[in-house]
Parts: structure tokens; C-alpha cells; sequence
């Protein structure tokens, strides 16, 4: 390995992590890269560079944060060969493989190659002449004030079903825990490879949500009954779409990486992070 890039996240005291991180790289002549301007409030012998010089010069990102965080570093190493340590600093960090006093032995599997890579799918999400790729998930949202979302969901060119709620969210199964989860859709593993499709707070004659292939065509049709409807790319507002708009989603496999370590399954993950608990009206042994 030559070099590994730091994500931070812009707020939240990174400072051990990142001592931590420099002191294992120095031991090793391994440069460590950072994104210029998360540098400035951290005195730190990490190089400045651009976001799309970390992805590109980096063997191994590492993301200190969390969700968001995680996220970004996975749209940072999109279609690059780092794959992406997450180091939770946060409450959740439900994308994150490690807290942070996990992080010496984290570091210590990756010199070891005790590790594996889990690739995440991504949905390319067009409207407006521009492309953004989502890894957990595109959801058309009503605006305050503007009225419902009324949207066909179009399937190979043809419409499978139309939802009227306040928001459709489309989601990869990496974000089957975030958005589509709280709107009522499946917990799916990242192994999968699928496209959901999850209204939220549905108030339609259908509303039930449907698990699409990713060799599907898959597209949103905003309807004449709609509102002006926000365009939210992980759970950031990327635009807005009128009646009468189209809506294209892609999925693409393995557009980017993250490091496994085998110290926890998903499924462990997911029961704990989300404090699932069994139903009191089944009875225990």
C-alpha cells in the first residue's frame, strides 16, 4: 500500500482517529492524503489534495464519521480500486465496520490482508441533464404547501404501479436501513442485488412497496395530480421535478467497495443498531 485518504466529517472531533491512522502509516512509509480543506482545522502531517485526486491516488480510504461520512467517502471511491474503511465517531454509524477503539486492530487486519471487500451498488439518478449517483438511496419528496407525490414507477418501459404519498423512495440495499426502513420497506442484505421501491405514508389504493431487479430500466414519472416534488440523493436536495418530468434510474453493481473485517454479520449489525426486539406476544424458549 502507498497511500490511504482520510474522509472526515466536517465537524466532530477526529483528532485520536486520525493520530491514530498517521502513527500506523508512518510506521509503514504509507502517505497519508486528505481533502484540503478538512485539513485546515487539523494540524496534521496528512497531504492536501483535491476529492477527486483522494479517490484516484488512494489504495484505501478511510471514513471518520458517520453515515454521511460513509457515504460521501463511497461516492469519493465510485469506480476507483480503494475500497472504504468506515470508523464510526457518531451515535449510529450503522455503515461503519468499526468504532473508533477498534480502529488499532482494524488497521492491523488490513496489514495482515485479514479482511474482505463487500461491493455496494449504487443507483445513477438523471433528471434536469445531469447524473447523480446515490448508494443508499433517490426519494422523490413533496414540498410543503405543493401537494402530494403522485408518481408512476415505470418498469422496462412500461408502468408497473402509481403511488400518491408524500414521498417515493428508491433505495439500494445498503440503504434498505435508512429511509425506505423508516417508510415501511424490507431490511434487505447488501449482498442482494435489487432495486426497492417504498412510498412513505402512502395514501393511495396500492401501497405496498416492490423489490425491482437491477437489470431493470426503472423510472419515475411525476403525474399531472402531483406537486413540485424535491429530488433527494442521499438525503441531500439535488433539484426539483414538476408534473410532467421523468425521473431515470440506473443501478450499477460494485460501484464502489467498503472493508469487511468478519467481526460482526450484517444481520448482527442491523438487530442491534436498530434495536430490533422480537414480539412480546411470542414467548422466549
Amino acid at each position: 500500500m502507498h497511500a490511504a485518504g482520510l474522509v472526515l466529517h466536517p465537524r466532530r472531533d477526529s483528532a485520536e482517529a486520525v493520530a491514530a491512522v498517521l502513527g500506523w502509516a508512518a510506521e509503514r512509509e504509507i502517505e497519508i492524503l486528505g481533502i484540503a480543506d478538512e485539513l485546515e482545522r487539523l494540524d496534521c502531517a496528512a497531504v492536501g489534495v483535491t476529492p477527486a485526486e483522494l479517490g484516484s491516488r488512494s489504495d484505501l480510504l478511510v471514513s471518520l464519521g458517520g453515515d454521511g461520512t460513509m457515504l460521501r467517502a463511497m461516492r469519493l471511491a465510485d469506480g476507483q480500486r480503494a475500497p472504504v474503511l468506515g470508523v464510526n465517531l457518531g451515535k449510529l454509524g450503522f455503515l461503519a465496520e468499526v468504532d473508533v477503539p477498534e480502529l488499532p486492530h482494524a488497521l492491523s487486519a488490513i496489514d495482515g490482508r485479514d479482511f474482505t471487500v463487500e461491493p455496494r451498488l449504487a443507483i445513477d439518478a438523471r433528471f434536469g441533464g445531469r447524473t447523480h449517483p446515490a448508494f443508499n438511496d433517490v426519494a422523490v419528496v413533496r414540498v410543503p404547501g405543493d401537494g402530494s407525490a403522485v408518481v408512476a414507477v415505470r418498469v422496462n418501459g412500461e408502468q408497473f404501479v402509481s403511488y400518491s404519498a408524500d414521498a417515493v423512495v428508491v433505495a439500494t440495499p445498503t440503504g434498505s436501513t435508512a429511509y425506505s426502513f423508516s417508510a415501511g420497506g424490507p431490511i434487505t442484505s447488501p449482498s442482494v442485488e435489487a432495486v426497492l421501491v417504498t412510498p412513505a405514508a402512502p395514501h393511495s389504493a396500492y401501497s405496498r412497496g416492490v423489490v425491482l431487479s437491477v437489470h431493470d430500466i426503472v423510472a419515475l414519472e411525476v403525474l399531472p395530480a402531483s406537486g413540485r416534488l424535491a429530488v433527494e440523493v442521499d438525503g441531500q436536495v439535488a433539484g426539483y421535478v414538476e408534473p410532467g418530468d421523468i425521473l431515470d434510474l440506473r443501478a450499477r453493481r460494485a460501484a464502489a467497495r467498503v472493508v469487511r473485517l468478519g467481526m460482526t454479520s450484517f444481520y448482527q449489525r442491523a438487530r442491534r443498531k436498530l434495536r430490533l426486539s422480537d414480539s412480546a406476544e411470542i414467548p422466549l424458549g
